[in-house]
């Protein structure tokens, strides 16, 4: 049986072989992975692209309870596709909303920078506000 192992797998994802067992455990691959002879796991080119899906979308914020819902949904095949939308249209929503607000983080940290180099000589542009 062709595939890779769950070495070249993490490998290839960077995550653990831990993590890659516990999001098997789960329910967060599109497919069951499969088993070797020896009953080791075999997985596909599809489940190296899915782990990316997830990889992704956990990096965004989203909640495992979420991506194993957009899984199951994947999994269950076509006629879902509206409720899919739905997880990822809520999803998107606090992806911005997070986005906001580190927009305004990132404006505040720039005017501090701004500050002390303007203390050091480092320019001469900034309005000081003393904090």
């Amino acid at each position: 049986m062709s595939g890779l192992s769950i070495g070249q797998v993490a490998e290839r994802t960077g995550l653990s072989t831990h993590t890659l067992r516990f999001y098997e455990r789960e329910g967060l691959l599109a497919q069951p992975v499969r088993r070797g002879s020896a009953g080791h796991r075999v997985y596909s080119e599809d489940d190296v692209d899915w782990l990316g899906v997830c990889i992704r979308l956990r990096a965004s914020g989203m909640p495992l309870t979420d991506i194993r819902r957009y899984t199951e949904l994947v999994r269950a095949g076509q006629g879902n596709e509206a409720e899919r939308l739905e997880v990822l249209r809520r999803h998107r929503e606090r992806v911005l909303a997070r986005m906001h607000e580190l927009d305004e983080c990132l404006e505040l940290i720039t005017h501090k920078v701004g500050v002390y180099e303007s203390r050091l000589g480092l320019r001469d542009d900034v309005v000081e506000c003393v904090q």
